[in-house]
């Protein structure tokens, strides 16, 4: 068979390059596609999540300040699960109410556990925020690189058929070099979404972590102005 006939002999479709990879190659491309899969599930997921408590923090924010009292809106809150602000609203009411109910004697360092309880609570939302961006972290500084290792081991291959058919037509070094060249291209397909995602959500909830930290000091001085008062 002719250089000619062999490149028509051979399918240098996408999947054509696929199945004609040697199995180490075939492993690699195919955890990138699924990394690259999990990562567009993480995405997805993460702009839901962040649009939902925007929503959440608009929401409370805006009943916050419409001048309800504090004893009313924690009575419609603290029966039901709460995250983002009204989570921290909860711990800290929860708190002081706790300090109250017994007579009063627990008053003295009331402010400094409401801080505690407010930073602890800010913790545990960011950690939640937070929650699988690694993964997009780590598929996007090592997708590359593992692209890459596929690449140099179909290279290789492809070099070893070369030496024991004594051919060295383009014909025949071309789909092996394809073939290669297809995992370096299916790393930066992950990488690539992965990396920018990352840091975008990185952004974001950074930004969302200032607004709960931004609450938690002003309705702590908020507790504070009444804990001056009723020791006084």
């Amino acid at each position: 068979m002719d250089p000619a006939q062999a490149s028509a002999a051979i399918d240098l479709s996408l999947w054509g390059l696929f199945l004609q990879a040697h199995l180490i190659v075939k492993i690699v491309m195919i955890g990138l596609v699924l990394s690259s899969v999990w990562c567009w599930a993480i995405i997805v997921d993460k702009y839901l999540l962040y649009a939902r408590t925007r929503r959440n923090m608009d929401r409370f924010e805006k009943v916050f300040w419409s001048g309800q009292s504090l004893e009313e809106l924690y009575r419609s809150l603290a029966p039901r699960p709460t995250t983002s602000m009204p989570a921290l609203f909860v711990a800290a009411m929860r708190e002081w109410k706790r300090s109250f109910e017994g007579g009063g004697r627990a008053v003295a360092s009331l402010q400094m556990r409401i801080e505690k309880v407010l930073d602890v609570t800010i913790q545990r939302e960011v950690e939640r925020l937070e929650g699988r961006l690694l993964v997009l972290a780590t598929v996007g500084s090592a997708g590359p690189f593992v692209g890459l290792f596929g690449t140099v081991w179909g290279i290789m291959t492809s070099f070893q058929s070369i030496a024991a058919s004594k051919n060295t037509s383009l014909a025949v070094v071309a789909p092996g070099i394809a073939e290669a060249l297809f995992a370096t291209a299916l790393g930066l397909l992950a990488a690539i979404p992965a990396t920018i995602f990352y840091n975008k959500y990185s952004a974001e909830v950074a930004k969302q972590a200032s607004r709960l930290e931004g609450f938690a000091d002003e309705f702590s001085a908020i507790l504070s102005r009444q804990i001056d008062e009723r020791a006084g």
